[in-house]
């Protein structure tokens, strides 16, 4: 039922942006705020990956720049529509890696002092949407910020399974337990992560498909609290289509979640941390 809602104003958004010309989006024109968006993508997504991009472009304000992570093996398979938005703000780079946490993991490392905004590729996002999690970070500097979280309930002393995370506070509410949700939008301050969040061969071997595990692991390990926004715009538009290869239907319906979060915590001890007051 809520494809069917959300159906004609996907539409109506991709069939603005498809219309739209190049140079509309590649026109450096607007207030630019100091953080970068950060996002990756898959094959199967390509074909719609340049309307992502555009909602990105027509924001309110502009990120400094915004960064495409792909596999290097795909260089050869980019669509035309996707490469004429490249810019000055707009670029794309390749990395070895084909896990999701691409997005992240690089734009860390090349740009260190700089306050990061990862985004989904299967979604189109509000015109306001960069400026609300900016200004969040703004009030709250120090704090990964995510549009939506979700929060780790625990049942004497261990954490419950993923699904019944989400948001029903079951237990007392632990401000180092909130999960910023990736697909919304999440803010990372500069240096927020522990330096931990580097070591691939640990994030492969305990989360390789629940990257926003991963990244909340590393904060907790960094000290960082994560918050949810106080004002948050409009749900994301899906794009119709794109959900028919999605780690998040895979993770949810097998539980994978629940597996990768205890393989996390068996390692890092972050649930006793998360508890500890």
């Amino acid at each position: 039922m809520k494809v069917i809602k959300e159906l004609p104003l996907s539409i109506l958004h991709s069939l603005k942006y498809t219309v739209l010309p190049t140079n509309f989006f590649t026109k450096k024109s607007k207030p630019t705020a100091p953080v970068i968006v950060s996002l990756t993508s898959i094959p199967q997504r390509f074909g719609t990956l340049h309307l992502v991009i555009k909602s990105i472009l027509n924001q309110n304000i502009l990120p400094k720049k915004v960064i495409l992570w792909l596999n290097e093996e795909h260089k050869g398979i980019i669509p035309k529509n996707v490469k004429k938005l490249e810019s000055s703000i707009f670029e794309i780079r390749f990395t070895k890696l084909h896990c999701s946490h691409k997005k992240l993991i690089h734009t860390l490392t090349d740009f260190p002092d700089t306050p990061i905004i990862t985004c989904d590729d299967d979604l189109m996002y509000r015109k306001n949407w960069l400026n609300i999690i900016y200004k969040e970070h703004q009030k709250n500097p120090n704090y990964i910020i995510g549009i939506k979280t979700s929060h780790i309930n625990f049942e004497n002393g261990n954490s419950l399974p993923f699904k019944k995370w989400r948001d029903e506070f079951k237990t007392t509410i632990n401000q180092k337990a909130f999960v910023p949700i990736g697909a919304w939008g999440i803010l990372y301050p500069a240096k927020s992560l522990h330096k931990e969040v580097f070591n691939i061969d640990k994030m492969m071997a305990l989360a390789p498909k629940a990257d926003d595990l991963w990244f909340k692991a590393m904060a907790i390990l960094n000290n960082t609290i994560s918050i949810q926004a106080t004002k948050t715009p409009k749900e994301p538009i899906p794009i119709i289509g794109t959900q028919k290869v999605a780690l998040k239907k895979d993770n949810l319906q097998k539980d994978k979640n629940t597996v990768q979060w205890q393989a996390i915590d068996k390692e890092y001890g972050i649930n006793k941390i998360i508890l500890s007051q």
